[in-house]
């Protein structure tokens, strides 16, 4: 559950990044799945680290 809430909280923060930035929406999209699989990955270890630590 970290993981997609990750996800979705990458997306949309990339989206704005890139909007904020003047993007347009080839750049908007670039922002959006890069900073989505970053989370995801800050998402999935902290889930791995919950798990073993519970």
């Amino acid at each position: 559950m970290i993981v997609i809430a990750g996800f979705v909280l990458g997306v949309v923060l990339g989206a704005g990044i890139a909007k904020k930035r003047g993007g347009k929406p080839a750049d908007m999209a670039q922002y959006a799945a890069v900073y989505g699989i970053a989370f995801s990955l800050v998402g999935l270890f902290a889930t791995i680290f919950l798990e073993r630590a519970l």
